[in-house]
């Protein structure tokens, strides 16, 4: 495998409150994790430094997953975890009231799949040089679009697009989304809104594709095409590709 990742603040956010790590383990297991974090007075990169600090000492923690049902299992249990944590820190800091977090995460072993999701960050496969969305986005709009009130064209540049229906830290209960995810793909692409938001799923796949450039590249070069475009909001993305797959 060959992995990387990379976040910048972008060109109009004077901080960073996004997080993101991948992680290999002791059985060759991988996590890869986006958190974008939100809230006043620099809360938010508190609550997604909190999701990906927990998340990765557990997995450090961990000689394997498990099977499967294992998997899904630690994914909800550790999301519960954070959740608690982030409403704990609230109470405590009542300056950070507010604070909370996306995540995306996936879990790769020899024998499965997994993506977990909570909130607007996002998480692909790439099949074919083809970049196939698998999570779906917790936003106003969506459900929106959902139940048929919106088209998704109409979602696009919707006023209230980035309103979040679900994210850590602002409900008593986390209630993550689990896939469960053919093995057989070329690579695994997770990133923050604020790519999504500057670049389409046809531009993020045109730079995939590139074979003249390598998996760093293709990472930075992404960062910058979003930069140049407004680069509105923080930038993160964790990349995985398979060895044989350039």
């Amino acid at each position: 495998m060959k992995t990387f990742y990379l976040t910048d603040s972008g060109k109009i956010r004077s901080h960073n409150e996004d997080s993101v790590t991948i992680l290999k383990n002791k059985t060759d297991e991988y996590l890869l994790l986006v958190a974008d974090g939100m809230g006043g007075h620099r809360a938010g990169e508190v609550a997604s430094s909190m999701a990906v600090t927990h998340l990765g000492k557990r997995f450090n923690e961990t000689a394997t997953i498990g099977n499967k049902l294992d998997a899904i299992n630690w994914m909800q249990d550790n999301i519960n975890e954070i959740n608690k944590k982030i409403l704990d820190y609230a109470k405590e800091y009542p300056e950070a009231s507010g604070l909370g977090t996306t995540v995306v995460m996936a879990l790769l072993t020899k024998d499965y799949l997994i993506f977990g999701n909570i909130g607007d960050s996002s998480g692909f496969v790439i099949k074919n040089n083809k970049l196939l969305k698998v999570t779906k986005d917790h936003t106003l709009v969506n459900a929106l679009v959902a139940n048929g009130e919106l088209t998704e064209e109409e979602a696009k540049y919707h006023p209230k697009k980035n309103v979040l229906m679900k994210a850590l830290g602002s409900n008593e209960k986390a209630e993550i989304d689990i896939f469960d995810v053919d093995t057989n793909i070329d690579g695994i692409f997770l990133c923050s809104d604020g790519l999504t938001n500057m670049l389409s799923k046809e531009q993020i796949e045109k730079v995939l594709s590139d074979t003249e450039l390598e998996i760093e590249e293709k990472v930075i070069k992404l960062i910058r095409k979003s930069n140049a475009r407004g680069g509105t909001d923080n930038i993160s993305i964790a990349y995985l590709i398979k060895e044989e797959v350039q």
